[in-house]
């Protein structure tokens, strides 16, 4: 590959003549800048970026760490993290945790050894399980920009975004209640994260506010390796009084509309169901699901600017962006 001092050699300019006159400078003339174009475009020069990046201090490269890239939501913040990041002139390397801890700091250490300017991460479930926080203190004490989002770590001082996962389930508990419904089961396999615990808090709550019914709270929990299908089908053939579903996940509440068809039962007249986030599967059902939209292109672009703001050195005016989810209601709850 040619280079710049090669370039000058033969034009006999100096290096930094050459330099300014292909990034179109006002101190080299014209004729000059013409000149050094042209030679350029002949030997095909591309400049070194990895040397350019070094004098710059950065790499102009975003690590992104998410914890499962089959899980559609991640997936689509993914994708628009690396769209914003693309716009803004970034490029991003992602690595997979795939729920683990050990993958999670393993990659931290790899990619913060200065290929990247900062990282974008949901944390991994295990992770969250043992509260492990000394790889991301790491990053913070070194003033490493690091933004977390949708899974996050409370004691990690770092930006964040997140969605109103509380007032989500609230307000999804809240609209069956006043549909009616007395007997309202949450399913759910993500228990154990935060977000799963401020949802079903949520679901407790609205059912302690306003339910009028002696219905205690209903919470069917479930892993990977367990047959959620059988355990969903089982429950709703087992307790005909279940008149109501909310999903916190983003699979289980298409099991729960498909098995109560499946036992003949009436959607929405005899039980209404409020999935989340299923936006890669609406299509397919019938009825249309209703679902709680967690916006997951708006959190990704939040994410992106945020992660850019403290690599250029802004001050953010504050730690916590939260996005705004969206009860969209169709044709499993009785009101659209």
């Amino acid at each position: 590959m040619v280079t710049l001092k090669q370039l000058a050699q033969e034009l006999n300019v100096s290096v930094s003549t050459v330099s300014k006159a292909l990034n179109g400078s006002d101190e080299i003339g014209h004729d000059t800048i013409e000149r050094v174009k042209s030679l350029a475009k002949l030997y095909n020069y591309k400049p070194n970026r990895v040397a350019i990046n070094l004098k710059r201090s950065s790499t102009k490269t975003i690590g992104v760490i998410i914890p499962n890239i089959l899980n559609h939501f991640f997936a689509k913040v993914l994708f628009s993290i690396e769209k914003e990041a693309s716009k803004k002139g970034y490029n991003i390397i992602t690595c997979l945790s795939n729920e683990s801890l050990e993958k999670e700091t393993t990659s931290l250490g790899i990619l913060s050894n200065g290929s990247v300017d900062g990282f974008i991460v949901s944390v991994a479930e295990e992770t969250q399980n043992e509260n492990s926080i000394d790889h991301f203190e790491s990053l913070v004490q070194n003033k490493i920009p690091l933004v977390m989002f949708d899974r996050v770590l409370n004691d990690v001082n770092c930006m964040k975004v997140i969605i109103n996962d509380y007032d989500s389930a609230f307000n999804a508990t809240k609209l069956l209640i006043e549909e009616g419904r007395k007997k309202i089961v949450l399913l759910s396999n993500i228990s154990e994260l935060s977000v799963g615990k401020l949802r079903i808090r949520g679901y407790q709550n609205a059912l302690k506010e306003f339910s009028k019914s002696n219905y205690a709270p209903l919470i069917l929990s479930f892993n990977e390796e367990d047959n959620i299908e059988e355990q969903v089908e089982n429950l709703l053939s087992n307790d005909n009084e279940i008149d109501g579903v909310i999903s916190i996940d983003n699979t289980s509440g298409v099991i729960a509309l498909q098995k109560a068809l499946k036992l003949d039962k009436h959607v929405p007249h005899d039980i209404s169901i409020i999935g989340f986030s299923d936006n890669n599967v609406l299509p397919f059902t019938n009825p249309k699901l209703s679902t709680i939209a967690q916006h997951p292109i708006q959190i990704g672009s939040c994410a992106v600017e945020m992660i850019i703001d403290i690599i250029d050195g802004k001050t953010p005016t504050n730690k916590i962006k939260r996005i705004d989810t969206e009860l969209l209601l169709r044709e499993t709850t009785l009101k659209k």
